[in-house]
């Protein structure tokens, strides 16, 4: 016991006594950044291919719709028209956590521009980002994608931290029924702040399309820092404009599902949710506009 006594009135004791308070004041910030982090698992990545992505196991890597502006930019290059995403996400029920996405891609001759922006966090933490992207075909069943990304992280009490990194992305058909995207996003490993990297993500997804009214989709992604990740998910047309849509996903589990309906002239809304085994349910809603083809 006097090993103990000895160090409980030592002077290196009574001198952190003497700064409790402000070492509690530490100790709470620090828990809160680090639960946010762990709340909303972006701290740089990416963000979901909208709610069609989200009810689907987080897939997108094979995406050829508006919602590749986010997810593989190559796929933009099978959008034949002007097309707009919208995204809102409640982030396991929390009012607090919000995640907003806006995409939209532009087909100019044999190119494709596309724009995204991206907001995730709470008033005490949050993230913006930027996406510049192009997509253009080499071959008929053959295209490239890339884009120029530029992150800011907010902490109002401490500013912000803004980098540029960038993403690469490639699409392939093999048959009239199956395609794969394989995507890379920040592969030089920029650092957020000193210490601090944004997550290096490889992905590779095939789509597989059995009939007109199934899609089937399985994904593989890997953060350098974790450990591999599955993504699974299934589309299927019930009725005329309305398809429903189930998935998982691994490391952590993720059991999705979600709905889709054409309203009409180029109007769609989805809807989906995402239920974490240990965080609970993030429910969103997406409105997708695709126009007319050009004769």
């Amino acid at each position: 016991m006097l090993p103990c006594f000895a160090v409980l009135i030592s002077p290196e004791t009574l001198y952190l006594g003497m700064n409790f308070m402000k070492m509690k004041n530490w100790f709470f910030l620090m828990l809160t950044f680090c639960t946010t982090l762990a709340l909303n698992a972006q701290n740089g990545t990416p963000p979901v291919a909208g709610a069609r992505g989200a009810s689907m196991g987080g897939v997108g890597a094979a995406f050829e719709d508006v919602h590749s502006v986010f997810s593989n930019q190559a796929g933009m290059s099978e959008v034949d028209a002007l097309g707009f995403s919208l995204l809102a996400e409640q982030r396991f029920l929390l009012n607090a956590i919000r995640t907003v996405s806006a995409g939209g891609i532009l087909p100019i001759k044999n190119s494709r521009l596309g724009l995204a922006l991206n907001y995730y966090g709470t008033d005490a933490y949050n993230e913006q980002r930027i996406s510049l992207g192009y997509a253009r075909k080499l071959m008929e069943n053959f295209s490239i994608g890339a884009a120029l990304d530029f992150l800011n992280t907010n902490i109002p009490e401490y500013g912000s931290k803004g980098v540029m990194t960038f993403e690469l992305g490639l699409m392939a058909r093999f048959t009239p029924q199956l395609n794969m995207g394989v995507h890379v996003f920040n592969p030089l490993n920029v650092e957020l702040i000193e210490g601090e990297k944004l997550p290096s993500i490889l992905k590779m997804g095939l789509k597989y399309s059995p009939s007109q009214k199934v899609d089937i989709f399985g994904e593989v992604s890997k953060d350098i820092d974790f450990d591999i990740r599955t993504h699974w998910g299934v589309e299927y047309e019930v009725i005329e404009d309305l398809n429903l849509r189930l998935g998982v996903a691994t490391q952590p589990v993720e059991i999705t599902f979600g709905a889709g309906y054409q309203l009409g002239n180029g109007l769609k809304i989805d809807v989906g949710s995402r239920y974490h085994e240990v965080l609970g349910i993030s429910p969103s809603v997406g409105i997708v506009f695709v126009g007319k083809e050009k004769g």
